[in-house]
């Protein structure tokens, strides 16, 4: 990116010298310019307004200028080129969010699954170097956003997820295969997967041991999240009269979310609330940024001398011709 700052900005403020030299000069020539009456003047009307008279002003113009451009070159101008080198160095992650109705329990505020998408939508704002995707999974698994730098549309896909857009389940070998699948050719350093569920594995055609192996062969590594409250815990049942919610016992299969982790060499963390599960993504956030070094430089280049020079040369002609041409108008 570039751009002109001033090393010395407070300078500028002497340009308020300017309006006041021109608003003085104007007043000097009004008072300079007396009208008298003379009789027979009529006979010098048709003699007009001398090229030297014009050039008394122009001295005054290029004096206004040169003092312009003498202190803006005071002020230190300078271009400014920030760079970036993230090519080689960067983190890839990929959310695997379960999206299954019982992320619709009301111990986290206002429920599981609304608490994640906020937690994890603060986790891509901290994290602007990074290439992200999102995954869901349900009774089945599909892929909401692949791999992208472009976090504001990341964000709105995530605020866009629902519990029922998939059949309902807890696949968890499926979602974890999606997001190896998502992830496994990329070329960055790190290659990490979070992955979040409430529940215990009942549908899909992998199961999480053998995903785990699968992400252990390309070098993805695995934090799993179990989320939910320890014992009972609102949730949402169909009655004839709606939706009511009914505490049922709270059944996370910690095992099989510990196993994934140490496979891939990641870690398991349970969150029992909102607050626990911010501390989660934050430890997560402090682990993988140790992992990555941005290389960023910033180059200046003074942009001073050449309205130092164009001032000098302005002053320079103001002064020649003061001392030749006007010599006797001054």
């Amino acid at each position: 990116m570039s751009g002109i700052s001033f090393a010395d900005p407070n300078l500028l403020f002497l340009l308020l010298i300017v309006p006041a030299m021109i608003a003085f000069y104007v007043i000097k020539q009004q008072k300079a310019s007396a009208s008298f009456h003379l009789p027979g003047i009529q006979q010098f009307e048709k003699s007009g307004t001398t090229f030297r008279n014009y050039l008394r002003h122009i001295t005054f113009a290029l004096r206004t200028a040169g003092i312009t451009l003498l202190i803006i070159a005071l002020a230190r101008p300078q271009s400014t080129d920030r760079f970036q080198d993230v090519s080689t160095e960067g983190i890839d992650i990929v959310l695997t969010l379960d999206i299954s109705g019982s992320m619709l329990a009301r111990d986290f505020r206002p429920d599981r699954l609304e608490a994640s998408k906020d937690v994890a939508t603060e986790f891509i704002s901290g994290r602007p170097y990074d290439r992200i995707g999102l995954v869901v999974f349900s009774g089945e698994s599909f892929t909401q956003c692949p791999l992208t730098t472009d976090h504001a549309v990341l964000i709105n896909l995530l605020r866009e997820i629902q519990s029922g857009m998939i059949e309902d389940g807890t696949a968890i070998g499926m979602g974890l295969a999606n997001a190896v699948n998502r992830i496994k050719d990329s070329e960055a350093r790190s290659k990490v997967i979070i992955l979040l569920t409430d529940g215990i594995n009942n549908r899909g055609e992998i199961a999480p041991a053998t995903a785990a192996g699968i992400a252990k062969t390309f070098g993805v590594r695995v934090y799993t999240i179990g989320v939910g409250t320890q014992g009972m815990a609102p949730y949402p049942v169909q009655t004839p009269f709606g939706i009511q919610y009914q505490n049922m016992p709270v059944e996370i299969d910690e095992a099989i979310l510990r196993e994934i982790a140490q496979t891939t060499g990641g870690r398991y963390f349970r969150a029992t609330d909102n607050d626990k599960l911010v501390q989660v993504y934050n430890e997560i956030d402090k682990l993988e940024k140790s992992k990555i070094d941005v290389r960023q430089f910033t180059r200046k280049e003074e942009k001073f001398p050449a309205p130092a020079i164009i001032a000098f040369c302005f002053l320079m002609i103001e002064m020649l011709l003061r001392l030749t041409v006007l010599r006797k108008l001054t």
